[in-house]
């Protein structure tokens, strides 16, 4: 069939809006018309190709929309229900058949190399392959995506709403929930207060934690964090050292965890020197390299260096719970976002990266 996608064919150039050929979804496959689909950072760190996914390609891999078609082999789904995406996995290796999904052996193939689990593709463009981004490409009016990576979408909650939580908000919200789970009364800092960091404010909020510390150098993401759990600032760029500053609000001893959500090495360093003796770091965000000193910044100060791949969540578990949250009022995620018309993508992605929008989703026609 014949769609309408936003496909990148060099590294780090605009989208183009193009029209491309989608083949029927095969075994295990169900073919979605694309509602909605999140701007995430992770789509713009494989445009500029610091994840070497394979080009042309279609990115996007927060949609979300309505199955038309279901290919052999599917049995939970049928045409017209409500669906989210989120991430692949083999479900046959030893994390899979572990429930630990987001630890899958294939984890990079099946999200990165642009292919779909049979090994093949879905979109051709003049002739050419195309990659599927997380074997969605979902920045299109219509996806052919493995079942693995499906979701029920609830009728009580706006379908274009569901897609953001495959990716980014699970990913900050269960950084708190799956693995870090602070006592009560514990403090934890979230340096990049983009989407996932303010799901980890309003994660770290729920679970009780007493100092909840958001660094950025966004002043307006600084202010949404306060309404949305945080109880101190810190604005990176305006302190001098801001593990000090940590400290500081921390009586003099720093945070027992500490969330980074930058992709920047110096930021993670940074925020593992926020936390205290005993303390716990994770990473969130894509980063390439890190420098530090083992003995005296981790190692010999018995601390923990964490890095979490979809903040150890299983969507089709961890998502309802967030959206049982969200019906109670105890996790508005609904406010960090912003909608643009699909033919807006660049101005999206633009103004996610000047931070003048929190989560960009995409609505397509």
């Amino acid at each position: 069939m014949n769609i309408q996608a936003a496909l990148i064919e060099e590294k780090g150039q605009d989208f183009q809006m193009v029209d491309l050929e989608l083949d029927p979804p095969q075994f295990g496959e169900v073919l979605v018309k694309v509602t909605a689909c999140g701007v995430c950072h992770t789509d713009d760190v494989a445009r500029n190709q610091v994840i070497p996914v394979p080009l042309p390609a279609v990115l996007g891999h927060e949609g979300c929309g309505v199955v038309e078609q279901v290919g052999e082999g599917v049995s939970d789904f049928r045409p017209g229900d409500r669906v989210g995406f989120s991430y692949g996995y083999c479900g046959r290796c030893e994390a899979c058949r572990a429930g630990k999904p987001y630890a899958c052996q294939e984890n990079y193939p099946l999200n990165f190399s642009g292919v779909m689990h049979d090994g093949s593709r879905r979109l051709r463009y003049r002739g050419r392959e195309v990659s599927s981004f997380f074997g969605q490409a979902a920045f299109a009016t219509h996806a052919v995506v493995h079942q693995n990576s499906l979701i029920h979408a609830p009728e009580d909650v706006p379908l274009e709403l569901i897609g953001p939580l495959g990716c980014g908000i699970q990913t900050g919200a269960g950084a708190i929930f799956n693995y870090l789970r602070p006592e009560a009364d514990s403090s934890l800092v979230v340096t990049g207060c983009g989407a996932v960091g303010l799901s980890a404010v309003m994660a770290a909020k729920l679970a009780g934690c007493s100092t909840i510390i958001a660094c950025d150098v966004v002043e307006s993401r600084l202010t949404l964090a306060l309404e949305l759990g945080a109880t101190h600032t810190v604005h990176a760029g305006q302190v001098p050292d801001v593990p000090e500053a940590v400290r500081a609000l921390t009586g003099g001893l720093g945070t027992h965890y500490a969330v980074d959500c930058t992709g920047s090495g110096a930021c993670v360093r940074q925020s593992l020197n926020c936390t205290r003796s005993g303390g716990t770091c994770v990473i969130l965000g894509a980063t390439q390299e890190l420098t530090i000193h083992v003995e005296s910044e981790l190692m010999g100060k018995a601390k923990t260096l964490a890095g979490l791949v979809e903040g150890l969540s299983v969507p089709q578990v961890f998502i309802p719970k967030l959206l049982s949250y969200y019906r109670k009022g105890r996790f508005p995620f609904d406010r960090l976002i912003r909608f643009y018309d699909f033919q807006a993508i660049n101005q999206a992605f633009a103004d996610t990266k000047s931070g003048k929008v929190i989560k960009a989703v995409l609505k397509m026609p």
